[in-house]
């Protein structure tokens, strides 16, 4: 029922919701229609806002990427709300999707006006995702963004945990290209993933020990430490993982979970600041981390 993905009293960023509502929409729901009609229009009112702050000077001294980071999730919410009372875009996308919904299914997929649905619909959820600068931009997944400029290995990486990436984003304001840089770090572009003796993969791809409080499964592998400035040989036990989707919603909860980390999502706007925060903060022992990790944002990734 609609009650259980009604929007409107929400986080317009809440993914969660978003999800409901999707699933209410495909079985049909009158009701999950018109939220969905709704939602549409609060993303268009908020490409206005967007347009118009663009065109606004924002280098004062209370502007930062910190500021800019929540005045556009202000600018979402203030978008659901006005939304909600209606400008009248809401009740003609319903009337379309109404519509053909009354078709049979191969006619509405061959139906031109279907397949332009599809496509606002598509940069819809897109636009959903889009929090912070450094999400991908509407109608453009990071996996869409790898080009054939890039190293194979780097494309490859890219478009295989992209989607996994912006998911992350979206809850935690993080750019999905940031996590993407630093999954590479730790994992050397996926090719030192922690295994298990019989060769299983941990999908750890966050480096992420399996500390005192951990309850899940558990990897042993030999890491380097630095202890003094002096790399040392340990073995140590890491968390595992069944899948690289829930490795990137444990990291997410770890970053926003954890206050000794709440300057670096203060950062998370200037990649140089996000892992230099991340090094300061204590992440790794590494005292190349940060430098290291910058120049795979910066000279790497696309996004």
């Amino acid at each position: 029922m609609i009650s259980q993905t009604d929007l409107s009293n929400t986080a317009a960023y809440d993914v969660k919701g978003m999800d409901g509502l999707r699933q209410s929409a495909k079985a049909k729901d009158p009701a999950a229609l018109k939220e969905a009609a709704t939602q549409f229009e609060a993303m268009f009112i908020n490409m206005m806002m967007k347009s118009m702050r663009d065109a606004t000077p924002q280098d004062g001294i209370m502007d930062s990427q910190q500021s800019k980071m929540y005045t556009s999730m202000l600018d979402q919410q203030t978008s659901q709300s006005l939304a909600k009372r209606g400008t009248g875009l809401a009740d003609v996308l319903l009337r379309q999707l109404s519509a053909n919904q009354a078709l049979p299914d191969s006619e509405a997929a061959a139906s031109p006006r279907a397949s332009s649905m599809a496509a606002a619909l598509a940069a819809f959820r897109q636009q959903q995702g889009a929090v912070t600068d450094g999400a991908a931009p509407a109608g453009k997944t990071l996996s869409d963004k790898a080009n054939a400029s890039q190293a194979p290995h780097v494309r490859a990486f890219q478009e295989k945990l992209g989607v996994h990436a912006e998911e992350a984003s979206r809850s935690t304001g993080i750019p999905a290209k940031f996590m993407l840089g630093q999954a590479a770090l730790e994992t050397g572009w996926g090719k030192r993933e922690i295994v298990g003796r019989d060769g299983s993969s941990s999908h750890n791809l966050f480096g992420i020990k399996a500390t005192g409080d951990w309850k899940g499964k558990v990897m042993e592998a030999v890491t380097t430490e630095y202890v003094n400035g002096k790399a040392q040989r340990k073995v140590e036990k890491f968390r595992a993982y069944d899948s690289y989707a829930d490795s990137f919603k444990d990291y997410a909860q770890l970053i926003t979970g954890n206050k000794r980390y709440e300057k670096v999502l203060a950062a998370a706007g200037d990649a140089s600041a996000f892992a230099h925060g991340l090094q300061k903060a204590g992440y790794a022992t590494d005292p190349n981390y940060a430098a290291k990790l910058t120049k795979i944002i910066k000279g790497s990734l696309v996004g």
